[in-house]
């Protein structure tokens, strides 16, 4: 036996998280800008704009944004790693480099945003017959979310309010997030400008104290929607009045479709291209959002009538002045108590 070898086994055996930090799987440090995909204390993706046509990127800062990522642990066996490893460098920029240049920096506009690297779930966790093993895999992701929450609240917060945004995953775990934490702290529950929890058949009634934002600048309230192909209803979803949807472009639960003429921009894969106007309109249709076939270059590929992965870029810019808008309401709100 060589004595790397029985190096690790005694490591092992006197230190038994030894092969937990050995595999990046040790709880992440919140206190480390290096758990953090977005923080106002560093130079991240989330702090760009889309080409040079958006110049209203928030000054006061009086406001912060907890934004909580999607899946990108798609890669591999999740056998050998249900939970992907936040010093992955790979999985880090892949994460950086997507959803929180496409996603996050939508709510830079409002204010600081926040977003954390956790132990996030791998794909086939949705899909596996191993239903306990994906349990622990969520468990485990959402404990680092929570954790980083908390942390937020401890350490920078300092009394500000705040948004909750989220996409698919971390629409899961911000739901749990806000129903352990938010939702029965009146404090908490009173700086809550809003939150867009997106990807996800959220009920209506998800909240005890949080009601479905019905209009353009309500706040303390919640927004969701998923977006597929006008006209198409998708098998094994979960479908209905009970699910809460707010249309992205009008604002408003009301189930007329909004024309795309009034879809401000939306953001395709080139972010540094800026925006593509009027690509889509919108309408709620039974737990859902329906909208167009988008068409841009290369758009006769498109076959699939789930658009899951564009469900905030579609509507990118109504999104981020959606977000400003209610902000500024909530301080009108704030002056006048």
């Amino acid at each position: 036996m060589t004595f790397r070898i029985v190096l690790f086994i005694l490591l092992f055996v006197f230190n038994p998280g030894f092969l937990s930090k050995a595999l990046g799987q040790q709880a992440p440090d919140y206190s480390d800008l290096s758990y953090w995909a977005a923080h106002p204390d560093k130079d991240d993706p989330s702090d760009r704009t889309p080409g040079a046509s958006v110049s209203h990127l928030s000054e006061n800062k009086k406001i912060d944004i907890f934004f909580l990522h999607p899946t990108t642990h798609t890669k591999g066996n999740p056998k050998q790693n249900w939970n992907g490893d936040i010093l992955n460098e790979k999985l880090r920029t892949k994460t950086e480099e997507g959803t929180i240049l496409h996603q996050a920096s939508i709510f830079n506009g409002a204010g600081n945003v926040y977003a954390p690297f956790y132990r996030q779930a791998h794909i086939k966790s949705y899909y596996t017959k191993d239903k306990a093993t994906a349990k622990k895999a969520f468990d485990l992701a959402y404990e680092d979310v929570r954790a980083a929450f908390i942390h937020y609240l401890k350490f920078n917060n300092n009394g500000r309010p705040f948004i909750i945004a989220a996409h698919s995953q971390g629409t899961n775990h911000a739901t749990t997030l806000i129903q352990e934490i938010v939702d029965l702290d009146s404090q908490l529950r009173n700086q809550l400008v809003a939150a867009y929890l997106v990807g996800m058949p959220i009920p209506k009634n998800a909240f005890k104290k949080i009601p479905v934002c019905e209009t353009p600048e309500q706040t303390n309230c919640f927004c969701s929607w998923r977006t597929f192909k006008e006209e198409y209803t998708p098998k094994k979803y979960v479908l209905g009045d009970t699910i809460a949807v707010t249309n992205p472009i009008s604002w408003t639960t009301n189930k007329e479709k909004v024309d795309k003429s009034k879809n401000k921009g939306s953001v395709l894969k080139d972010f540094d291209a800026g925006f593509t106007q009027q690509l889509v309109g919108a309408q709620i249709h039974n737990g859902m959002l329906w909208v167009d076939k988008p068409k841009f270059p290369g758009s006769f590929l498109l076959t699939t009538k789930n658009y899951h992965i564009a469900d905030f870029n579609l509507f990118y810019e109504s999104v981020r002045e959606n977000s400003i808008a209610r902000v500024e309401r909530f301080y009108q709100k704030h002056n006048k108590q």
